[in-house]
């Protein structure tokens, strides 16, 4: 695989201080970027799976702490999102052309990962919309020992009569040549750039709230606004498709928040509650983004994550 050196923001990251960044190429020619921070004397490699709108330098201060734990962090841009490329002339919405083609992302940064030589064995770690890829991802082989969840997107938090239109639009969308407009209730600004701190969704920790719109105000290139229609109704298909699957033969612990408003909780309760081993830990009052929460909370989750990970180690 050909690697080259990508811009990284090391600044805004905030984490160990030997990361940088590549460009990858998907099979199907769609441009990538992975950002990696390889400490030395690593025990292991994190796949960070970041969520919708995100970017591999948000997870600069998680790989500090997973750093600490003795593990590798190597996270990526998702097509359509970060410094990858966008998928629309209007880059500012979130789209994609099949969920399916997520996991051509997954194989760009798997060989990205044997190709850098970074310490076996991997792990997965996977945020909100990376929960729904990295769980496709684990059905089909993904190649960890243990997998970390964190409010995965395996439902989309929403009335249920809201969600019968959203499949009805989507399908006449579809027919209508509409499907890559914005969809309904959604805003073509990035969320953390446009809303105030005071009853966000993401997070009750001020401090972290002001590191993620930091990001936005350095780098233009990172911000990411609502979702297409098409891509609301391809998540909707492709949740409602891993669902009716079996959980993957995997040692999972999945990290929810009890405030948590933006993905399905109770889908989240199904998922775990039918996973052979699988621990569900619920963490008190918090929002959507666990590993950008309070301090306690945080720390909670890596020392948990990495516990996991340990007794997983291949003896």
């Amino acid at each position: 695989m050909s690697l080259q050196s990508a811009p990284f923001y090391g600044d805004a990251a905030q984490g160990p201080a030997d990361g940088r960044a590549y460009w990858l190429t998907a099979q199907d020619g769609v441009r990538l970027r992975v950002a990696l921070w390889n400490p030395s004397g690593a025990q292991g490699t994190v796949l960070l799976f970041p969520g919708r709108t995100e970017y591999a330098e948000k997870y600069g201060r998680a790989a500090a702490d997973f750093a600490q734990r003795g593990y590798c962090t190597l996270a990526i841009d998702w097509r359509g999102q970060g410094l990858a490329d966008r998928l629309l002339a209007d880059t500012m919405l979130g789209h994609v052309g099949r969920f399916a083609d997520y996991q051509l992302d997954v194989l760009a940064m798997t060989q990205a990962a044997e190709a850098l030589g970074l310490p076996r064995p991997y792990y997965l770690v996977a945020h909100s919309m990376g929960g729904c890829i990295g769980l496709r991802a684990l059905h089909q082989g993904l190649g960890v020992q243990a997998a970390a969840f964190s409010a995965p997107m395996w439902g989309i938090e929403m009335p249920a009569a809201q969600r019968v239109a959203a499949w009805a639009i989507g399908w006449v969308a579809a027919q209508l040549g509409q499907a890559n407009r914005l969809a309904p209730g959604t805003k073509r600004s990035a969320y953390v750039a446009t809303e105030p701190f005071e009853n966000n969704t993401l997070t009750t920790d001020v401090e972290m709230f002001d590191y993620m719109r930091q990001h936005l105000a350095q780098v233009a290139g990172f911000a990411l606004g609502g979702p297409t229609v098409h891509w609301v109704y391809a998540a909707l298909a492709e949740m409602a498709a891993l669902a009716r699957l079996p959980a993957p033969p995997m040692p999972c612990i999945t990290f929810l928040g009890t405030n948590e408003r933006i993905v399905s909780s109770a889908a989240i309760h199904r998922q775990m509650g039918a996973w052979p081993g699988g621990q569900l830990v619920m963490l008190p009052k918090a929002e959507h983004e666990v590993m950008m929460e309070q301090p306690h909370l945080r720390g909670q989750v890596f020392d948990q994550t990495a516990a996991l990970f340990a007794a997983n180690h291949p003896r």
